[in-house]
């Protein structure tokens, strides 16, 4: 057998890993987990439950296990398994689970379950694919982030020196500044609690108006477009990925007619 051409057992596991019914089982029993850990949040139901409770968690937490281990032998090789940063995700949440199941890590353990309703990330495409954009947009964050930063301060000061004496529980200082403006920028109740009171300042509207403008149209646009920008790219490039899936998988099919073809050959000429 080639060494490019992986085991007959490996192509079946990759086969049954890579189906919809298997990662939708998934999906669903994830789900399940999140349902009971939000059940265990009820002392009354889990304290007259608690064998059931626990019997239930062993069960979904050996069936995780058994899931990652076939995705583990069903990968070409083990530097292409953890070459992946969901499937380091996925082995560190399960295996975690398995490190910490002693007693006097009780409360660390039931958070771990919790944790576990994070693997539906890795399992459902679309969130992974927006993780994933999410992700990708941190380098970018750093110019938007400083850029807001230094709009923060300059209105923080202006803030500060105009109403201090007007207003001090909102601009006493230039951190209750800076927190005023966030208030401000996330449009929370800005108008009625922080510009109102100070409408009988004149330009008072000017100060706010235009910190609105800049700080909310402005930057936070600045952010949607750079994740809107990079979840297509993402799109791009997984559509590019299972697009060379589909031509690997023709070619190893036409390899595997040919050989076929060669052999039948073969045996035609012996005989």
């Amino acid at each position: 057998m080639s060494a490019e051409t992986p085991p007959t057992w490996k192509r079946h596991l990759q086969t049954i890993v890579d189906h919809r019914a298997f990662q939708t089982t998934i999906i669903t029993l994830i789900l399940i987990n999140a349902v009971i850990v939000g059940l265990e949040t009820y002392p009354d139901l889990y304290g007259e439950y608690k064998p059931w409770f626990f019997f239930s968690d062993q069960l979904l937490l050996w069936i995780f296990t058994l899931e990652i281990a076939m995705r583990f032998f069903a990968a070409k090789s083990v530097r292409s398994f953890f070459q992946n940063g969901w499937n380091w995700f996925d082995f560190l949440i399960v295996g975690s689970s398995h490190l910490l199941a002693g007693a006097h890590f009780v409360t660390v353990l039931r958070i771990l379950r919790v944790l576990r309703v994070l693997r539906a990330i890795s399992v459902i495409p679309s969130l992974r694919r927006l993780v994933d954009a999410l992700l990708m947009t941190i380098p970018a964050m750093g110019n938007i982030m400083l850029l807001m930063f230094i709009i923060f301060y300059i209105f923080a000061v202006m803030g500060t020196m105009l109403y201090q004496q007007i207003a001090p529980e909102y601009f006493g200082s230039l951190g209750l500044s800076m927190l005023t403006l966030f208030q401000v920028v996330t449009l929370e109740s800005w108008a009625e609690e922080v510009m109102r009171p100070l409408l009988h300042v004149p330009w008072s509207w000017l100060y706010f108006v235009s910190f609105i403008l800049v700080g909310t149209f402005i930057v936070f646009n600045l952010f949607i477009g750079v994740i809107v920008n990079n979840v297509e790219k993402t799109q791009e490039d997984e559509d590019e990925e299972d697009e060379t899936k589909k031509e690997v998988q023709a070619l190893r099919h036409e390899i595997q007619s040919l050989k076929t073809l060669i052999e039948q050959q073969n045996n035609n000429h012996k005989e």
